[in-house]
């Protein structure tokens, strides 16, 4: 299991993936989910992705080859393409790879979320789908989460705003949902990658991976515990009506 989730705001994106691939009694094998495609002063994109590993990269290898041939990624003219070039090489790898794993009753299960820009055009977001179709991120949406959401949302849900949103506030809030869902899950686990991209940079300047025994991320985890004890006492007391 994975768990990745982009934020956008006005003043940018920012990145976070967990990195376990499977989690048993005695191993924990890890990953990368996030990849980066950069020409600096011209185009950025950042890829997270989570489901079956071996198709994610055979993914992005479809995507790294024509990358390096100057076509796909490397041409694309707005986000929104960029997108549908990320979906047109999940269908290539569904093409090869989906009757042979349903066969076997394995289902083709793979997601992409890409964000990034293209010169001087809006920063943007999106969801791809294993069917290849993309879902982009909103003002009013303004966060994407693929694979083991449902424990790291509810902070995002109250406190991720497109306007107002810090891009220090949303690092904070992505390394909160993301160790809210690794305190929930065993499946999912450190190391954590995160990047924040500064809209109009058209480069990565913030780009690091915490470990389990990370002090920011230890810090963070043992803040935010005591901030909700703390907060859950001072909460209104609940008063029962009298028998």
């Amino acid at each position: 299991m994975s768990y990745c989730l982009a934020i956008q705001t006005k003043l940018g994106l920012v990145f976070a993936s967990d990195s376990r691939t499977n989690a048993g009694l005695d191993q924990a094998n890890v990953a990368t989910k996030l990849t980066t495609f950069v020409k600096p002063g011209e185009r950025v994109y950042v890829l997270l992705t989570s489901g079956g590993l071996s198709l994610s990269q055979s993914v992005l290898a479809v995507l790294h080859g024509e990358y390096g041939a100057g076509k796909g990624l490397a041409g694309a003219a707005t986000m929104y393409e960029a997108a549908r070039i990320v979906g047109d090489a999940v269908r290539t790898v569904s093409s090869r790879d989906r009757e042979h794993l349903e066969k076997d009753g394995i289902a083709f299960n793979v997601n992409f979320i890409i964000g990034g820009q293209i010169g001087t055009q809006p920063h943007e977001l999106y969801m791809i789908y294993p069917q290849g179709n993309p879902l982009r991120a909103t003002p009013e949406s303004p966060f994407l989460q693929i694979g083991e959401s449902k424990y790291g949302r509810p902070i995002l849900d109250r406190a991720v705003r497109y306007d107002t949103t810090s891009l220090e506030q949303a690092t904070k809030l992505a390394l909160i949902s993301l160790d809210s869902t690794m305190r929930s899950n065993l499946t999912v686990g450190p190391p954590v990658d995160l990047v924040v991209y500064h809209a109009n940079e058209l480069k990565v300047r913030q780009q690091m991976r915490l470990g389990a025994d990370d002090p920011q991320l230890m810090m963070i985890r043992t803040q935010w515990e005591q901030e909700l004890r703390a907060a859950s006492q001072r909460l209104p007391e609940v008063k029962f009506p009298e028998a």
